[in-house]
């Protein structure tokens, strides 16, 4: 896969969603890592209508992602009163640190401008993970405030772009 690869975007369903939740990602990423008692769990709150999650594929038809936009990409504790499209996601772990995170954010950017015409994007990240922070603020994110998370008690960065900068 090019690092200018095109990616596209389909509704989470079943297949996917069992395939995302048995990514396992190294340290200090692990706590991304769906809880193996959890897993049906897991499987069900990604096929959720109202949270929106799609699953993210390459050129070659390879599962390579997720995205999902709105109230799901949120974290606890922070301040969203400001009027922004909320985007969360990740990449394959063999995919991460490859230099694919900017074209990945890029293209769910523009999935986002076809489906909700948002005036603003927000993205909220864990402050420990400098390489999403450098993508986002690469992609033109810019840091607005940070929080303890009341559920994990773990400090997060909230980030926020133009939709058209």
């Amino acid at each position: 896969m090019k690092k200018t690869a095109t990616f596209s975007f389909r509704k989470m369903d079943e297949v996917s969603a069992r395939e995302i939740v048995t990514w396992r990602y190294e340290l200090p990423y692990d706590i991304y890592n769906r809880a193996p008692d959890k897993i049906e769990e897991s499987v069900q709150w990604y096929l959720i209508p109202k949270y929106q999650y799609f699953s993210a594929w390459n050129e070659a038809g390879e599962l390579i992602g997720f995205r999902c936009f709105g109230e799901d990409a949120r974290v606890p504790g922070g301040d969203y009163s400001a009027e922004a499209l909320d985007m969360g996601g990740g990449l394959r772990p063999n995919l991460t640190g490859q230099g694919f995170g900017a074209s990945f954010m890029n293209a769910a950017f523009e999935f986002a401008h076809l489906h909700y015409s948002p005036q603003t994007f927000r993205t909220t990240v864990a402050q420990f993970n400098e390489r999403a922070l450098r993508v986002c603020e690469k992609v033109g994110y810019k840091r607005v405030s940070s929080f303890i998370s009341t559920h994990s008690g773990k400090p997060f960065v909230i980030l926020m772009r133009d939709a058209n900068p």
